[in-house]
């Protein structure tokens, strides 16, 4: 956490950590009170070895409870990729915590259950690799998993939290989109093939919603662009209705 204003809760990456917002804790820390965390079974925090223990519900049950013990009301949600995923899910538990959103390079989930067992499958075999190679499995991943490589405790809570929290069940996102009532900035890397056409969605969907392409970033705009990105959420956040 650093600076004091307006709370940001940003998250993290699937096999990122809190670290890859820190360009963002150094752009903003002059007017808004940010906050970073790293979800189970990533960097250093605790990994359960009960793969129960992860899921999209529990992650935002974290959301809430991390928010509640800094005694933060309301806050500017956003995240990148799952971050951004579970920070569209925290805004369907808990609209009332939830004073705009920012979603980069993510996508809502599916409605279609074929290409839904497609991504979960891809998320399984994630985990296998995992456990089979450890973190080496990281290596040729984008870049804020790359550069996240060296953070991370255990292989095998990663591993957990593919099956849990990065596979999907349901459409409840993607269903909800036309029913968000908080501004929303959604941010993508030009570059960022598999989640520009979900991004495009997300911005037709959410009423209101603010689309920005960052030209020369790929998944991990926000590392990709620093200036870019950071202007762009700084106009955002400096444009919303005082809190």
């Amino acid at each position: 956490m650093s600076g004091s204003g307006p709370a940001v809760l940003l998250s993290h990456g699937y096999s990122a950590t809190r670290r890859m917002w820190d360009g963002q804790h150094r752009a903003l820390e002059d007017g808004y009170q940010v906050i970073s965390w790293s979800m189970r079974g990533h960097g250093q925090t605790e990994s359960p070895a009960d793969p129960s223990k992860y899921s999209a519900d529990l992650t935002v049950a974290d959301m809430e409870a991390l928010l509640r013990h800094l005694r933060v009301e309301r806050a500017v949600v956003g995240g990148l990729s799952l971050g951004g995923y579970v920070s569209l899910a925290f805004y369907l538990a808990h609209p009332e915590m939830v004073r705009a959103l920012v979603i980069c390079d993510s996508g809502p989930g599916y409605r279609n259950a074929e290409a839904r067992a497609a991504w979960n499958q891809r998320a399984h075999e994630r985990a296998a690799e995992l456990e089979t190679r450890g973190l080496d499995a990281l290596s040729g991943r984008s870049r804020e998993m790359r550069e996240a490589m060296g953070e991370h405790r255990s292989a095998h809570g990663l591993a957990h939290a593919a099956r849990g929290m990065l596979a999907q069940e349901g459409s409840d996102v993607i269903d909800a989109l036309a029913g968000v009532r908080v501004p929303t900035l959604i941010i993508v890397g030009d570059q960022d093939q598999p989640f520009l056409a979900p991004c495009e969605y997300m911005a037709k969907k959410v009423p209101g919603a603010r689309l920005e392409v960052i030209a020369g970033a790929g998944h991990s705009s926000n590392l990709d662009q620093p200036d870019a990105f950071n202007q762009v959420l700084r106009d955002f956040l400096d444009g919303l209705p005082a809190a």
